[in-house]
């Protein structure tokens, strides 16, 4: 579960527990925040290891509640000129989640920064937030998944099984399993969901723009402890992951070699410059899938050189790239632009009547 999500529940929870002057039962607060008996066990716990004055008490009928002081949940937050600018700047990039449970939090944080500055800062933010911008080129809209994504973060955090409704890109119609979710991660504009498929035996991925449907099951599962969300990612280039450990070597042409060493490809690139200007960069991978596509980007400025099956590929995806563009080029003309041949013929009959009509 993201610390964002974590840290709004604990904050309305000692809201709650501020508000009402007897105390809150643990299994009414378990009902008000959607989430199990143990998860708010675990919340007072951390909130006690942090300081708040929780205080258990017994009423009538051995009935056990949970109370704070209503000025221990008060909060003066003071930000700095450069403290305020990074976040208003940061809002920015978080955009994309717009209309999900994560979006519609740091709006909320972001009204309360706005409401604590003055009016010639908040000229100076909105100045200088609108000088950085981000494209949004393939980027997903999740305004219309915000329960999904919050029924899938519950599942992580509580470790409890998700039923999902998915159709996958090869599928012709979705179908409904149950998954136990490990995590969520943010990859060229999509959200991807990481966990245990139990009808596959497998750990999977799944898009969650092609999840139709999500809904919280009653069966728990147990998440391996040594499981690491960057550590899953690490082999990979992208999303795509699988289980054989592939060496891939690229030469990349002297004008392109510049614009490869400016960024961090993969935690395993090395990139050596070669003598006539050119480059040769080197991953250890566990799929080829996404790195073919990008290698392939540069079109003849990258030559894969090893492994040899990923070069195959590559050459034949050349080869259906000329056949599509060579059958194109013998289309006639006259077939694929009607109007235009059409419009060139009429111009062609007014000149020579026109050129008649003069004689």
């Amino acid at each position: 579960m993201s610390d964002s999500q974590l840290i709004v529940r604990q904050w309305l929870m000692l809201k709650m527990l501020a508000s009402h002057g007897p105390g809150v039962t643990i299994a009414e607060l378990a009902t008000e925040f959607h989430v199990s008996v143990k998860t708010v066990r675990r919340d007072l716990d951390v909130l006690r290891l942090a300081g708040f004055p929780l205080e258990e008490t017994t009423g009538p009928f051995n009935r056990k509640s949970w109370r704070l002081e209503p000025t221990a949940a008060r909060f003066d937050l003071a930000f700095r000129y450069d403290e305020a600018l990074a976040l208003s700047i940061a809002q920015r990039f978080l955009e994309p989640l717009a209309g999900t449970y994560f979006g519609d939090a740091v709006q909320r944080a972001f009204r309360k920064i706005r409401a604590s500055v003055g009016r010639n800062v908040l000229r100076y933010l909105d100045k200088m937030s609108g000088a950085m911008h981000q494209t949004t080129r393939g980027v997903s809209d999740y305004s219309r998944k915000a329960e999904i994504i919050d029924d899938l973060l519950v599942g992580i955090e509580d470790q409890t099984e998700v039923l999902i409704t998915y159709q996958s890109m090869q599928a012709t119609e979705p179908v409904t399993y149950g998954i136990h979710p490990y995590g969520l991660t943010y990859h060229r504009g999509s959200l991807y969901l990481v966990g245990f498929a139990p009808h596959h035996g497998e750990l999977r991925h799944w898009k969650v723009d092609r999840i139709a449907r999500a809904e919280r099951g009653e069966s728990s599962f147990e998440r391996p402890e040594d499981f690491d969300l960057q550590q899953h990612f690490a082999p990979s280039f992208g999303i795509y992951h699988g289980d054989q450990q592939i060496k891939v070597r690229i030469r990349f042409a002297p004008s392109v070699a510049r614009f490869v060493t400016e960024s961090t490809w993969h935690p395993s690139q090395q990139l050596t410059p070669q003598p006539d200007g050119a480059l040769l960069a080197e991953f250890e991978l566990s799929s080829t899938v996404e790195i073919k596509s990008w290698a392939l980007s540069f079109g003849a400025a990258a030559e894969v050189l090893e492994p040899a099956e990923l070069r195959e590929q590559i050459a034949e995806e050349i080869r259906l790239l000329f056949s599509t563009y060579n059958s194109n080029t013998s289309v006639d003309h006259q077939e694929r632009w009607p109007k235009d041949s059409d419009g060139r013929r009429k111009q062609e009959r007014k000149r020579k009547q026109n050129k008649a009509s003069t004689r």
